[in-house]
């Protein structure tokens, strides 16, 4: 259906050529003439006042009505050699040729039997390409020129540099690569799978060839998730600076599209994909291929009527808002509609009111209901009539469940929501194991790419096992491993660049020192030369402290974690007013262990090295009640696996280049909190007064278990198995997990549904009972059903039981490596259920 903007109707513009032109057409670049806004029912919507700002860039082309006048006239489009002035709009192609359309009398569209030519049937093409471009992206020089194509070296080592045709795809968000010398098509990838774009010699490969390639003619494109970097070497500084410069631009696209965006893009993906000849229609064995494609098992007859009802053209072929039309039929969520009914009085939208009730009734917002309806309509109405009146269509409610708010993560604490000021050791910290691996722990491969990565993700304690190299360099590898080494300047270096571009809070480094003590001393020296100022080498305040710092009071500090020859006092220039009395620890045999464990650190620690080492230094771990007794805020103890499994794990160091299960906890509970990697731990966990023991739920103190009731309704658009056959579509079932305490750790799972992941419908209710809630966390994972064999993953999305939001809401899934999966997604009801108080009782 197509609205105006003040929401009368009005008829789709013919597009009409001038017939006799011989000339070959030039491509036409530049978007086209849109209606000026088209709603669809899943949400997807083309806003006029992008489509006026191409206008006002005089963009003309299919779908521009007869006889518009001079506006634009000779502006944004090829004119055809052969086309005489004063002609109507040209055809789609640009070139005017083609018999004119015409309309019979029942208002359906008769071609007349003209010979096309080929450069024709491009232009539609690109025609419909165009139509699914998105419609923020400005078509600039630098874009036009990458979508011309580039001949550049891609390069994966020192001896390894081969040449490769890079072209950015009509639609601005696909860029594809194939070999010179086979003309064959390699790889292709999508904008919105690229994070970064580095310039210069910033990866470990660029840097191995720096002397045969100058830095402004080389970088990197890094991605989200695991996937490896694709480094490249441009002809030229201006070639480079071309496509740095263009992925810059099409990146700030992709990563500021809100959810109608997403799913606009998700479209074009789609038709991309499925257009097998290119011709920019789909024919109906297209469609076919399409449906499988996207996890749909359809009847023959029921997808052939689905075809045929949006062919409004009957030309055999979907084109443009044909296509649009066929995917509103596909995504038609019933159970949606259902909800937006039940509290809509006349089933065609909801009042404020209505939509005030529907927020506090079932999505239970209690503060700011109405202010919050209003912003709701503001936000995610399409219609601006609809705007106007304070009403929201059946599109905008759609919207606002699949929305951030309508998110089961409480949109609240996404950013840093908690206090900041408490002691270092009452938070969890985000840590990682073997850091410098990005692969296999016994032959991986070592690079600066794992530290980078894991301060991206927010992660606040990094390890560098240190050896003795070549030269007098300190090497960073696995040892006794087959591993390959880097450099600890290296390491070095991109810790000072990156710690803190995801969090302003301080990076614990972790030394698992094996050096002699000539190369620690050259460690010591890297550490002051490259990070200056960072590097924290006394206390904060001159004192030795009776408890350790906050966050907030470390900010931008790199804390050194290892061994120390002595106590903190002994590195200050004498002990502050907070240190405690010598004679209280130093007798018998305590004492005289201290003393031999010093000298015994003398003789392999270099004292430079040692006098680094401020809040952490590293003890060994003899036992809570010691801890309780003996230790210092300073102290810090590290535990082999085995033993951290029986202990509460207060700063849990994972591989954070395995994805799995361990992986999505950690992601799951540092997602909060600006993901600065420090989550303040409960009340019952900072309180020394507290006995908490959580094999011992009753230790906690509260009013009993806590119920959580999640109805799982529905899935939408679930991806395909990584490496699964052609035409094969998942039987999709969902598993809820709960982790925590031994007492509060389940799990329950739905049926599979047989054959469909594009929308599947479960309607099952599961329940679990949680004592210790503050530590839960709620791990969504969807599996492809095997009777056979094990089920393969789909997708996941976990998060501390603190995050959630009760009522309907969407969970958007994530891929096995954490990362975004759009639009696939899970639709839940949430119900939280507190145990009575003394008082109802």
């Amino acid at each position: 259906m197509c609205e105006s903007g003040s929401g009368d109707r009005q008829a789709r513009p013919e597009t009409r050529g001038s017939a006799g032109c011989s000339q070959p057409c030039r491509p036409l670049r530049r978007r086209l003439y849109l209606p000026p806004r088209l709603r669809l029912g899943s949400g997807v919507t083309l806003i006029r006042n992008d489509l006026e700002r191409q206008r006002q860039r005089g963009v003309r082309g299919r779908g521009r009505p007869a006889g518009a006048g001079d506006r634009g006239r000779g502006r944004g489009r090829a004119r055809c050699p052969g086309a005489a002035e004063g002609r109507a709009a040209p055809a789609p192609c640009g070139c005017g040729g083609g018999a004119p359309a015409e309309r019979s009398g029942n208002g359906k569209r008769q071609r007349r039997a003209a010979t096309e030519s080929g450069s024709c049937r491009r232009g539609e093409g690109r025609a419909m390409s165009s139509l699914l471009c998105n419609a923020r992206i400005q078509l600039t020089d630098t874009l036009e020129q990458m979508q011309q194509g580039t001949l550049m070296r891609k390069v994966k080592s020192k001896s390894w540099k081969k040449q490769r045709y890079f072209k950015l795809q009509e639609d601005c968000m696909t860029i594809w690569y194939q070999s010179k010398r086979t003309g064959k098509t390699e790889s292709a990838f999508s904008i919105s799978d690229v994070e970064t774009v580095r310039e210069g010699h910033q990866s470990e490969v660029l840097q191995s060839v720096a002397e045969e390639f100058p830095p402004e003619r080389c970088f990197t494109i890094v991605f989200y998730g695991r996937r490896g970097n694709l480094d490249l070497v441009a002809g030229s500084a201006e070639e480079a600076q071309c496509w740095i410069q263009g992925l810059h631009q099409l990146i700030e696209v992709a990563t500021t599209m809100d959810q109608r965006e997403k799913i606009d893009q998700w479209i074009r993906d789609w038709f991309q994909k499925a257009d097998k000849n290119k011709d920019g229609r789909m024919n109906f064995k297209e469609v076919q291929r399409l449906l499988k494609m996207m996890n749909v098992d359809m009847n023959e007859d029921h997808a052939l009527r689905l075809f045929q009802d949006a062919d409004k053209s009957e030309s055999g072929t979907l084109e443009g808002e044909e296509f649009v039309l066929f995917y509103k039929a596909l995504t038609q969520r019933e159970e949606v509609q259902s909800l937006f009914q039940e509290y809509s009085e006349d089933g065609k939208k909801l009042t404020l009111l209505e939509l005030t009730d529907f927020l506090r009734e079932e999505q239970l917002e209690d503060e700011g209901t109405e202010e919050l309806a209003m912003e709701l309509i503001d936000k995610y109405e399409p219609s601006e009539t609809a705007r106007a009146r304070h009403v929201l269509s059946a599109d905008g409610f759609l919207m606002y469940l699949c929305s951030l708010e309508g998110s089961i993560f409480n949109p609240q604490h996404r950013g840093l929501w908690q206090d900041m000021s408490q002691p270092l050791c009452h938070y969890f910290i985000s840590s990682s194991h073997n850091t410098y691996l990005i692969e296999d722990q016994l032959r991986g491969h070592s690079s600066i790419e794992g530290y980078i990565r894991a301060l991206k993700r927010g992660c606040r304690c990094l390890e560098v096992d240190c050896w003795d190299g070549p030269n007098g360099e300190p090497m960073v590898y696995h040892g006794h491993t087959f591993t390959s080494k880097i450099p600890f300047r290296e390491v070095v270096s991109t810790l000072g660049k990156y710690a803190f571009k995801t969090s302003d809070y301080p990076v614990i480094l972790s030394l698992e020192n094996h050096c002699s003590m000539e190369q620690q001393e050259v460690l010591v020296q890297q550490l002051k030369d490259i990070l200056g100022e960072q590097l924290l080498t006394t206390t904060i305040d001159g004192h030795v402290p009776s408890q350790l710092p906050s966050p907030e009071e470390l900010k931008h500090k790199i804390l050194l974690k290892g061994k120390k020859i002595g106590r903190l006092e002994d590195t200050l220039d004498g002990p502050g007013d907070e240190a405690p009395d010598a004679s209280d620890d130093d007798n018998g045999a305590e004492a005289e262990e201290e003393r031999r464990r010093a000298k015994k650190d003398k003789e392999t620690l270099a004292q430079a090295l040692s006098d680094c080492v401020i809040y952490c230094k590293s003890v060994p771990f003899r036992g809570f009640q010691e801890a309780r007794s003996h230790s210092r805020p300073s102290e810090i103890s590290s535990l082999s696996e085995a033993k951290a499994r029986k202990l509460i794990r207060d700063e849990v160091a994972l591989n954070f280049q395995t994805a799995g299960m361990e992986m999505d906890l950690c992601d799951g509970l540092f997602s909060q909190n600006g993901s600065c990697g420090y989550v303040l731990k409960p009340p019952f966990m900072r309180d020394k007064e507290t006995l908490f023991n959580p094999s011992d739920p009753s230790s906690r103190e509260g009013s009993g278990p806590i119920t959580l009731t999640i109805q799982v309704i529905s899935g939408q658009q679930l991806p395909k198995v990584a490496n699964s056959k052609e035409g094969a579509i998942i039987d999709p079932l969902v598993r809820v997990e709960i982790y925590g305490v031994p007492a509060d750790q389940a799990h329950q799972e739905t049926k599979y549904i047989e054959n469909n992941g594009f929308n599947p419908r479960w309607d099952e209710t599961l329940q679990f009972q949680l004592h210790v809630p503050e530590l839960a966390l709620i791990r969504f994972v969807v599996e492809d059903y095997d009777k056979t064999s094990r089920n393969d993953f789909v997708g996941q999305f976990t998060l501390a039981f603190a995050n959630i939001k009760p009522g309907y809401r969407h969970i958007h899934l994530l891929s096995k490596d954490g990362t975004s999966i759009p639009p696939s997604s899970l639709f839940v009801h949430i119900r939280i259920t507190e145990p009575p108080g003394p008082e109802q009782d």
